[in-house]
């Protein structure tokens, strides 16, 4: 197709000079034409045509292609379309504009589906999506834009002035009036500090709905409280950080009357468990090597707050001294076990005997300290097996470990049991090519309860672990641990040994010996289970969309058996084996796009407005009709949508022509000459 686009000049001499003979020429003439010369008007035929031969202009014709316009077709394949039947309805939708646009003159039409991405939470966001169809064309050949959607969209322009010069139409799967009950978390505290309660604040929305809903709570894999909460009000509820680290919290509400979806029922977050310092009160009974190696283990942990108190006193002096007179300081009973005893962590007795400090009661408010949550470690001597020994007090209804009375005093080496190969506490000690050193004295005892990690002369439990209500107690059965940390013919492990040993007593989860944990390495999901016992060969994993998988342990040996698989979901990962159950964390935990799940037009409608464009219910009458219209007329109305007829162009070539063709210019040119000389010549 040609088209003449304007007339071109490529003067024959420079425009400079040809601007200097126009101005001679002109002056010429007007001279003449002031002095009244005969021929005055006659010469400006030559000197006109002279002119314009010098500055040769030219018409240009284009040589055109005509574009087709560009119709852009978004379709919502988020996971919200996935509810009811909206996704039947959108591809049906999608499949009449196609058979409908498919025989439309000079119309292209691209369609964009937009889906949500692995590892992201950016909801759906259909407007980047016609930037990316538009990225290889200029915005002039749109004709319009169809988005078949739900009406969930999260990238709305906050400026809807940003107009993309074309219409865009809004076709909306669902129902209108669609009513669901969700799950909104308003505050979810990030920080907390172990021990204490983190407030969350929440609301249960349901349009409409009155009364109250029940929501469960559940901390780090386990149930925790059933709570009723008001509809559409604010609540707060308390939850417990027990532990540092990662703490999940899930809420979940009941199924309304009306629910599209339970997904938007749970939300979870995750609380940073904070200690605000590990409290440890280490009592030693006599001073002694031992003494020195948990003091220098518990201060150079910076994550330990010791107090700590040495009784110089032997029962066996006796030179009428007063007691007030035998320390620096009166040993504070009554503060620490009255007053502050629920505030310690961890209880040290190291190679303690009773000598009439602490009452029976305290002894007995020491076992009640243990059983509702806290930590006793006992590192006994020769006293164990007197009368006055540990043993002897109410203490004895928690030790897993009665004395026999007698002190076996001979050399041995620590060897692990069989289920210390598998404890957290003792599992991958390895003595190596070099045997660890020798102890020289141990305390017979008869095992009650709990675990021996750790055993020595003739196989007898040497370290004794024991779970005792909601605490647990530990028996170290021998005063010579303290030459491993001499170095004595070639040491131990004693460091990480009795790191490990306090750790766990004040319950760190790496260090817990029957335990499922889930963790997000990369884009995996890394799977860990202990157990003393048997490991279970599979656990099931559910997904954050609800779909679940049975996932195969492989057994790694000591008590310790892992599993990965690829995490192509973002949200809430649970993990369960029939008797524990962990979650892991992808992302974002409450993805945007199940936040709501209720069709609406309220999102899209002001956009639809402010380009011209309109908002069709698919479920009302199927897809309205599809009609072009020319560009900058009236793009929808009752029954139908419009896309834009641009009759935009690319420029193939161009060619030039001579406005006035040479011979016509010399005719001219000529011509007045000779009607010049002929009026002079009269």
């Amino acid at each position: 197709m040609n088209a003449l686009s304007g007339i071109a000049f490529a003067p024959l001499v420079p425009w400079p000079l040809l601007a200097a003979l126009a101005g001679v020429a002109l002056a010429v003439w007007l001279l003449a034409l002031g002095r009244r010369a005969r021929g005055a008007w006659a010469r400006a035929i030559p000197l006109a045509a002279l002119l314009v031969a010098l500055a040769n202009p030219r018409l240009v014709t284009e040589e055109r292609q005509p574009l087709p316009d560009i119709a852009v077709v978004v379709v919502d394949d988020t996971l919200s379309q996935g509810i009811g039947d909206r996704r039947a309805q959108t591809e049906a939708a999608l499949a009449q504009i196609r058979q409908r646009l498919a025989h439309e003159p000079n119309l292209d039409v691209r369609i964009e589906r937009v889906g949500n991405r692995d590892g992201e939470d950016q909801g759906t966001r259909l407007f980047a999506a016609v930037d990316h169809a538009l990225a290889d064309v200029p915005k002039r050949r749109l004709a319009g834009v169809l988005m078949i959607t739900d009406g969930e969209v999260h990238d709305v322009p906050e400026d809807l002035g940003r107009s993309l010069g074309a219409p865009v139409h809004v076709l909306l799967s669902g129902r209108p009036g669609e009513v669901d009950r969700r799950l909104v978390l308003r505050d979810g505290p990030k920080f907390a500090l172990v021990g204490r309660s983190a407030a969350v604040r929440l609301r249960v929305e349901e349009p409409g709905g009155t009364g109250a809903a029940r929501v469960d709570v559940r901390v780090d894999g386990q149930p925790y409280l059933a709570a009723q909460v008001p509809l559409n009000r604010d609540t707060s509820i308390e939850v417990p950080v027990r532990h540092a680290g990662q703490t999940v919290v899930e809420l979940a509400a009941e199924p309304g009357p009306h629910e599209l979806s339970l997904a938007n029922n749970r939300v979870a977050f995750a609380i940073s468990g904070i200690r605000d310092r590990l409290k440890v009160l280490l009592i030693s009974g006599e001073p002694n090597a031992g003494e020195r190696t948990w003091r220098d283990l518990l201060k150079a942990d910076p994550a330990v707050a010791l107090v700590h108190f040495t009784i110089l006193r032997p029962p066996e002096k006796d030179d009428f001294t007063p007691i007030r007179e035998l320390s620096l300081i009166t040993f504070p009973v009554r503060e620490l076990f009255e007053e502050k005893l629920s505030q310690f962590d961890l209880v040290i007795f190291d190679r303690y005997r009773r000598r009439g400090v602490l009452s029976a009661n305290y002894y007995k408010a020491l076992a009640d300290y243990v059983r509702n949550g806290g930590a006793l470690l006992a590192a006994v001597g020769p006293e164990f097996a007197e009368p006055d020994g540990l043993f002897a007090a109410p203490l004895a209804e928690i030790m897993p470990a009665e004395p026999t009375g007698t002190v076996l005093a001979r050399p041995f080496r620590p060897t692990i049991t069989a289920l210390g190969r598998r404890h957290p506490v003792t599992a991958g000690f390895d003595t190596g090519a070099k045997p660890w050193g020798r102890w020289l004295r141990q305390m017979a005892v008869r095992q009650k309860s709990g675990v021996a990690v750790l055993a020595g002369l003739d196989n007898r439990p040497l370290i004794i672990l024991d779970r005792v209500g909601e605490g647990r107690v530990a028996e170290v059965l021998s005063d010579t641990f303290w030459l491993w940390a001499r170095g004595w013919e070639g040491g131990g492990p004693y460091n990480e040994l009795l790191r490990r040993l306090a750790h766990w007593l004040m319950k760190e989860p790496d260090l817990e010996e029957d335990s499922l944990s889930a963790e997000v390495k990369g884009s995996r999901i890394e799977v860990t289970r202990r157990s003393l016992d048997t490991v279970p060969e599979t656990v099931t994993v559910t997904r954050p969309d609800g779909s679940t998988a049975s996932l195969p342990l492989v057994d790694q040996g000591g008590g310790r058996a892992t599993a990965s698989m690829e995490a192509g979901q973002a949200g809430l990962w649970r993990v369960e084996d029939g008797q524990r159950s962990a979650v892991a964390v992808i992302g974002s935990p409450n993805p945007i796009e199940l936040s709501e799940l209720a069709a609406t037009a309220a999102r899209l409608s002001p956009v639809a407005q402010a380009t011209g464009g309109a908002v069709h219910w698919l479920v009302d009458g199927g897809l309205p009709e599809i009609r072009r219209v020319p560009a900058g007329g009236v793009a929808s109305g009752r029954g139908w949508i419009g896309l834009l007829a641009r009759d935009d162009h690319s420029v193939t070539g161009l060619r030039e022509v001579p406005l006035i063709p040479g011979g016509v210019l010399l005719v001219l040119a000529i011509g007045g000459l000779l009607w010049t000389w002929r009026r002079e010549g009269r």
